[in-house]
This record gives structure tokens, C-alpha cells and sequence, in this order.
């Protein structure tokens, strides 16, 4: 198996006034797979958890971050010995805004160091065919991060990601605030990547647009996974969902005039 994630829970430490402790908890008890060649979106409302999750397969949290439970890519813990020979190399990460791009720098010139990173070198003409692999144009190598829209910069981060050629990805919210276009085109990509034996973990708030794309649709609600489903149930009025959570997630989109009817209602 890919990825891993085995009982994991995740918690932080504050204080409440000077001297006494208490933890937050964040996570509770997440228990999943992905494998190769899979889209699995993990699907839930704003502040719910998601992002933690990929800045804890990342080694990214904050130091007062504490876990339990495994992360395991290809069977190996996920922990600061493993993860600097893997990030970049192995796991690719899209991140959710697109300030993570330097600001004062080319976006080009970006490109080239998330290639080093991850270990590969890139001519002008990789360059610009690594660009027009997410339909962008040869012009954004010399421009700016200001200079792109919104959607011309998330393809950019894709790009960046996967320079290494990474056999997990994972991708944090990659289409917010974006056109259906531009939506349908980092999708797309990611199908593709997925397509081409990668595993990729899509962390979103829209069940509507993953559905069409992934495998599997996991679902979050306040740190707990609630249910996991294959993504061609959700079609119709639902009624191949077997969760209630999944269920009412469905009917409450647009397309089903955002109804808030409860399953034993159907």
C-alpha cells in the first residue's frame, strides 16, 4: 500500500494562563489507505482537519503538535528520519494558498529549485516543457507571482510538486476560488497523474467537483472520518450512500436544490 494512515490522532498544547497546560485535540483516530493509481478525496467543511492531515504527512507541524497513531508510505513510518530523503522526491505537496510562492522570484527560476530539491536538473527546454505540461505558456518562466492569475499559479505549484515525479501527492485544496475551466484543467492533471500510477490524496470542501475526478470520497466532520465511499455513489438522490453523514452532504448540494431532508426522510 501507497500511503497508510493507521489510528492517527493529533493534538496540540496551549497554555491557559501561565503555568497550567491543556491539549486540544484535532484528529481523532483517522484510519485510511491510498493506493497507486487512485484519487481518494478527503472531503470536509473549512476547519475541519484536512490541512493538518497533509502537514502531518509532511513533518510540517508546529512544535507543539503531538500525535499518535502511524503514517506509513510504502510501509515505512513517516517520521524526521525518513521524511527528508522523501519530500520532494517521493511525496509531492500542493499547498492551499498560493502565497507559498516567493514573491520576489521568477516563477521560473522557482521551477528550478523544486527540481533541485527534489534532485533533478532542468534545461530551458524541460523548463518550458514542464510549463506547457499544465497549459501554461513559456511567458510564465519570466514572471512574477503577482504577474499570473489565480489559477495560472496553482497549475504552477502542481508543476512544482511534481518536477521530482513523486509516486504520492497530495493536494490541499488546489482548485479554491478558481473558474470551473481552470478547475476542470487541475483536476484533470491530477486524473492524469493518478492515471499514470501515481496515488493522490485530494483534500478539498467540494464534494461536487472531486466526485467526477476521484476513486473514493473519505469523509471528515470535525476531525473524525465519518465514512468512506466509492465516488459513483454519489449520484442520483444518493441512494447507494451508505452513510447518513455522506448522504446528507449529497442532497445538500446545488444540484439537488440544497436539501437538508434527513435519509429516513428519502
Amino acid at each position: 500500500m501507497l500511503l497508510d494512515v493507521e489510528s492517527f490522532s493529533l493534538s496540540f498544547t496551549r497554555y491557559d494562563g501561565v503555568l497550567r497546560q491543556r491539549s486540544i485535540k484535532a484528529l481523532h483516530d483517522l484510519t485510511f489507505q491510498l493506493a497507486r493509481g487512485e484519487i481518494l478525496a478527503l472531503v470536509g467543511a473549512s476547519g475541519g482537519g484536512k490541512s493538518l492531515l497533509a502537514h502531518a504527512l509532511f513533518g510540517i507541524l508546529p512544535p507543539n503538535a503531538r500525535s499518535t497513531g502511524a503514517l506509513r508510505f510504502e510501509g515505512k513510518p513517516l517520521d524526521d528520519e525518513t521524511l527528508p530523503a522523501l519530500r520532494g522526491r517521493h511525496m509531492g505537496l500542493v499547498p492551499q494558498s498560493i502565497s507559498h510562492l516567493d514573491p520576489l522570484v521568477r516563477c521560473g527560476r522557482q521551477l528550478v529549485w523544486a527540481a533541485e530539491r527534489s534532485g533533478v536538473r532542468l534545461t530551458k527546454a524541460q523548463v518550458a516543457d514542464r510549463l506547457a505540461a499544465f497549459n501554461l505558456p513559456l511567458t510564465v518562466a519570466k514572471a512574477f507571482p503577482h504577474h499570473l492569475s489565480g489559477g495560472m499559479a496553482r497549475r504552477l505549484m502542481l508543476a512544482m510538486a511534481t518536477v521530482g515525479q513523486p509516486q504520492l501527492i497530495v493536494a490541499d485544496e488546489p482548485t479554491s476560488g478558481l473558474d470551473p475551466e481552470n478547475t476542470e484543467i487541475i483536476l484533470r492533471s491530477l486524473r492524469d497523474l493518478a492515471d499514470a500510477g501515481c496515488g493522490v490524496l485530494l483534500i478539498t470542501h467540494d464534494l461536487v467537483q472531486s466526485v467526477a475526478y476521484a476513486d473514493r470520497v473519505a469523509m471528515l466532520n470535525a476531525g473524525r472520518l465519518v465514512g468512506t465511499e466509492p465516488a459513483t455513489a454519489f449520484s442520483g438522490n444518493g441512494d447507494e450512500l451508505e452513510s447518513a453523514y455522506g448522504r446528507a452532504m449529497w442532497r445538500a448540494a446545488p444540484q439537488n436544490a440544497f436539501s437538508t431532508r434527513r435519509a429516513a426522510d428519502a
